[in-house]
């Protein structure tokens, strides 16, 4: 009997402090393991895709694509970092120390609010597209979007180390038992990250997208109708051309779908049932990754460039001189 009860440890030679292993039916841990693996590693194979495309092609270094490539990025790493822990998580212990725990817990948080900072990017960048056309190569230019993405980045890195200094400086001190790896954010963190990580960014996001969809809607109706401009609103709004229309679609696509796939899991937290069910919070917190398989395919939906991009990858034409002018567009 004791030998089974040691079987079932993660560290069967800690019996008293040995956290136990996650138990499941055979079958379930195999097809849930695999389908897991199988998303991850799309993740990271499109994202790589939409990184190699932007950076390799010049006619791709636009502003838009600027914050498409680095929302890619972090894309990216949530698939090669962050999905596998808690694939690993799920399915097996935590061997890796406490020092390896400490930083998976620093880069989701930085991971993470990358994202969330970058979305609010893209929907600055299409309400200043749509909104006021007329100054948007003016107000938004390569340099500056490159700076901004900079500082999302680096406010991220300070954001996530105020997470996690005491835990870095008391090493595990949060686990129950040696085999775990668990987040544990007091009660004023977790209502700042709340606040700066769901609650200031959705609604920034939802209040400038239903402006720039009134607007786009307005500029429809206009151009389908062929009425002369009589004032100055109507004069700018017929000013965006159909490609600056087709790219709010898009982007609305992508911010949607980012909604759809970030609110369940801090809804959970808002309510207070973050920790009354560890297969419901691992399923949200999955689906807020998944996110990040999706965006490429969004990408690939709406976007001709990044299919074309594809291709020329994909038949290695990349490697070829004078590749970085093709035309993508």
């Amino acid at each position: 009997m004791e030998v089974e009860d040691r079987a079932e440890l993660c560290f069967p030679q800690l019996l008293n402090t040995s956290c136990k292993k996650p138990t499941s039916p055979w079958p379930e841990a195999v097809i849930l393991q695999t389908l897991l693996s199988t998303i991850s590693l799309l993740t990271v194979a499109l994202n790589l895709l939409v990184i190699i495309s932007v950076s390799h092609f010049r006619q791709l270094e636009t502003p838009t694509n600027i914050l498409l490539l680095s929302l890619a990025v972090s894309d990216f790493l949530v698939g090669l970092l962050l999905m596998p822990v808690e694939i690993l998580q799920k399915t097996s212990c935590w061997f890796f120390g406490d020092i390896m725990c400490s930083l998976y817990k620093y880069l989701s948080f930085v991971i993470t609010s990358a994202s969330v900072g970058v979305m609010v990017l893209i929907s600055v960048d299409r309400y200043v597209a749509i909104c006021d056309p007329l100054h948007y190569t003016i107000r938004i230019t390569v340099n500056r979007v490159k700076l901004c993405v900079c500082l999302c980045w680096l406010c991220s890195v300070s954001y996530g180390s105020l997470f996690v200094k005491d835990d870095l400086t008391q090493l595990g001190r949060f686990n129950s038992c040696y085999g775990e790896c668990v987040i544990v954010i007091d009660y004023i963190a977790g209502t700042v990250d709340l606040v700066l990580t769901f609650i200031v960014p959705v609604t920034v996001i939802v209040v400038l997208y239903v402006r720039v969809f009134a607007v786009a809607v307005s500029q429809a109706r206009a151009m389908r109708s062929h009425i002369a401009a009589v004032t100055l609103r109507l004069s700018v709004a017929q000013t965006a051309n159909k490609s600056e229309l087709k790219a709010a679609r898009a982007l609305g696509v992508l911010v949607v779908v980012f909604l759809m796939c970030f609110c369940p899991y801090y809804c959970a937290i808002l309510i207070g049932d973050y920790l009354t069910n560890s297969s419901l919070v691992f399923f949200e917190l999955f689906l807020f990754y998944f996110n990040s398989c999706l965006n490429p395919v969004i990408y690939a939906f709406f976007y001709s460039w990044f299919r074309k991009a594809v291709k020329l990858i994909g038949t290695l034409q990349i490697l070829q001189p004078g590749s970085r002018e093709a035309n993508v567009l």
